[in-house]
């Protein structure tokens, strides 16, 4: 989420609509190519893209922040809402920091199971919720309703979920079948110093990594050891979602506020590969599929144009 008026601007939102023509000329760097935006969203329905999870056949399944809604989209730009998540009875005026409900982290299980995080700062439906297909949703792990449960990512080695709350500044760990959550990480490095800390998952070869919004950093913590963490890189202001683009350590990460996905190496030297001319606006998360790149924009402080993006990465 973007540390600059967020809330104000999804209240901006909903007045403001636009006609988009197509992309301006493309500026992407190295290692990618090719940027253009294959899907606009409906700024005034909120559908302001959080999360991606991607399905064998390249199909996008994201989340709609600000409409609490769950979407399949495909490479060509066609869009289906798969579901919406229950309003909360107050309509998330508790919501931790931001003030509304919201859906946030999303992944994809084999067999096409969803598991998606929703933050209402209500008890009965804060928490992590399972969309089998063709089922309604179901909430299968409550968690803290003063908490905001953003990042998400699965292990399918153990069947084990880990939830990143940014507000707790803890690392939530949650079986597939659901039940109670366990704290599995509350190090000093996950914890914000006034916004939103820890945010962004991902499980890679024995570590789960994770990214601090407050902070700027990526960081590795090993799946054996959840009380040691190191930093990977630092300075990335903004910093939301990330992905590994299969070449070694080598990240590709959102930077919200900034405006920009950059190129993060794994001696923690970065370089901008996509900016605004290519059609960024806000980036909140990116997936790696092949040599596709997938980056998604809420435009939550620029409030126009919430989009995704696909890239050619370059092998």
């Amino acid at each position: 989420m973007s540390k600059h008026s967020v809330k104000a601007t999804l209240s901006a939102a909903v007045i403001a609509t636009a006609v988009f023509g197509p992309p301006a000329a493309q500026a992407a760097s190295a290692p990618l190519s090719g940027a253009r935006v294959a899907a606009h969203f409906d700024l005034a329905a909120g559908r302001q893209p959080e999360n991606v999870a991607l399905s064998p056949d390249g199909t996008a399944n994201i989340t709609f922040a600000a409409s609490r809604q769950v979407a399949r989209v495909t490479r060509d730009g066609s869009t289906r809402i798969v579901a919406t998540l229950p309003a909360p009875a107050d309509g998330g005026v508790h919501t931790p920091v931001l003030g509304f409900p919201l859906t946030t982290g999303i992944v994809r299980a084999h067999d096409g199971t969803l598991y998606v995080l929703y933050a209402t700062g209500t008890a009965d439906l804060t928490g992590l919720w399972r969309i089998r297909p063709g089922c309604a949703p179901e909430r299968i792990a409550g968690l803290p309703a003063n908490g905001l449960p953003n990042g998400l990512a699965l292990d399918p080695r153990t069947g084990t979920l880990y939830v990143a709350d940014s507000v707790l500044g803890t690392i939530w760990s949650v079986p597939v079948r659901g039940g109670t959550p366990k704290a599995w990480s509350t190090a000093p490095e996950l914890a914000s110093t006034g916004f939103l800390g820890v945010n962004g998952l991902k499980v890679r070869d024995g570590a789960l990594w994770a990214t601090n919004l407050d902070l700027g950093t990526i960081l590795r913590i090993p799946l054996d050891r959840p009380g040691t963490v190191r930093t990977t890189a630092t300075g990335l202001v903004g910093i939301d979602d990330f992905e590994f683009t299969g070449r070694g350590d080598e990240i590709l990460a959102t930077l919200d506020s900034p405006n920009t996905v950059v190129l993060v190496r794994p001696d923690g030297t970065r370089s901008t590969v996509l900016d605004a001319t290519d059609g960024l606006r806000n980036p909140t998360s990116v997936a790696v599929r092949g040599e596709t790149v997938y980056v998604l924009s809420a435009a939550y402080s620029l409030a126009d144009d919430p989009n995704m993006l696909l890239a050619h990465l370059d092998r």
